[in-house]
């Protein structure tokens, strides 16, 4: 359904549930279960997530969906599932390590909603990306028109949710929904050079970094202190100092 690979300084998450990924209450208890396992494993610096189907991530499992449309019992455990992917998503956002979403396929409804709550996002140009819950009378209630509105700010999420669009893989990059677009075959190769880029960072500089963005994102403390306090961390750590030494003794 999900597999989890550690090598060195990167933690590759393969979403494997064919056909389509679709998300149900064992993939959202299985996921759950890596990202615990990660927030507990300091030496990994990146996260990449990645499809081993030639979708993504197709959003919620329509089986699973129909089945629970048919009485007012199942659809208070559809909010209940949904709230579950909230809580899930929040914890892949606030992993210390960078988040980076291949999508090499479509990614839809509660599948974007999973990268957009990932750091980076690089997409092929012949994947479709989009929230268009509208279209059955629903809205994308995982986070996207939340996430959708602080990353590509409210003029497009409006276009794109409200208009049901689908976009592709340039597109997407163009309106800020996505980093990188890549050509369908080189898109592993391409994602790899980023992770492998990142991963060589060290891993207290990225986390501080990544705390700062999320402060100035949210608002609801003071930036310049937060940056300040993770400065000093960061030229207390060991790693730093040997880092600037060297750089120092190279001029």
């Amino acid at each position: 359904m999900i597999s989890l690979r550690i090598d060195d300084s990167i933690a590759t998450v393969t979403l494997c549930r064919a056909p389509v990924n679709a998300i149900n209450d064992e993939w959202i208890t299985e996921f759950d279960r890596i990202l615990a396992e990660l927030e507990h494993t300091p030496r990994v610096n990146v996260l990449w997530i990645r499809s081993a189907e030639r979708v993504f991530c197709a959003g919620a499992d329509l089986e699973v969906i129909g089945a629970l449309f048919a009485t007012e019992a199942g659809r208070v455990q559809m909010i209940d599932i949904t709230r579950r992917m909230q809580q899930l998503y929040a914890r892949l956002e606030r992993l210390p390590q960078v988040t980076v979403a291949e999508i090499g396929g479509a990614a839809m409804g509660g599948g974007f909603e999973l990268a957009l709550a990932c750091d980076l996002r690089v997409v092929a140009d012949s994947a479709k990306v989009g929230l268009p819950e509208a279209r059955l009378g629903l809205l994308p209630a995982a986070g996207g028109t939340q996430r959708m509105t602080r990353i590509c700010g409210e003029a497009v999420a409006r276009r794109l949710i409200l208009g049901a669009e689908v976009l592709g893989g340039a597109d997407a990059v163009t309106l800020g929904c996505a980093h990188w677009v890549a050509p369908a075959a080189e898109l592993e190769t391409f994602t790899r050079g980023i992770v492998a880029r990142i991963a060589a960072l060290p891993a207290l500089a990225l986390s501080e970094c990544k705390r700062c963005i999320t402060v100035a994102v949210e608002g609801r403390e003071d930036g310049y202190e937060v940056e300040l306090a993770g400065s000093a961390a960061l030229l207390a750590d060991g790693e730093t100092q040997q880092r600037v030494r060297a750089f120092l003794n190279r001029q």
